[in-house]
């Protein structure tokens, strides 16, 4: 494991700390490792209206966007279950597919052990931007 993926883990597990999730009591962090190397954390943040919640994921992409970074190499999400390895939901993996199908991601446990996948792995058969191009 290098060093930067050492980080990021960290990073995520870090940023589980921060959740805001009276209603849940399930925090999630998330660290997001963009293309010029930098380490952007999210982490969910839940409302007493429930539709308004933000996973942590996608807390981490508008944090990254907002500060200027678009291309992005690898994710690592995290929660408090500690006999599986969690993903993303299905919205949080949509938004992330805006941003292209080959990140690495890193489904972490609270102890630090991971599992390698990606996002194309995640969400096969994806809807993206490509699909929008309009025919000439």
């Amino acid at each position: 494991m290098t060093d930067k993926v050492k980080e990021l883990l960290s990073k995520c597990l870090q940023a589980k700390d921060m959740a805001h999730c009276p209603y849940s009591q399930f925090p999630v962090g998330a660290a997001i490792l963009t293309e010029d190397g930098a380490i952007i954390t999210g982490c969910n943040v839940e409302n007493a209206s429930y539709g308004l919640t933000v996973c942590a994921e996608r807390t981490a992409i508008q944090r990254a966007v907002a500060e200027g970074h678009k291309k992005f190499k690898a994710i690592a999400v995290t929660c408090d279950i500690k006999d599986n390895f969690v993903g993303p939901c299905g919205a949080c993996r949509q938004v992330l597919m805006e941003f292209g199908s080959n990140w690495i991601v890193y489904l972490t446990k609270p102890d630090g052990s991971y599992k390698e996948t990606s996002l194309s792995e995640l969400l096969p058969l994806a809807f993206s931007s490509e699909h929008l191009a309009k025919d000439g």
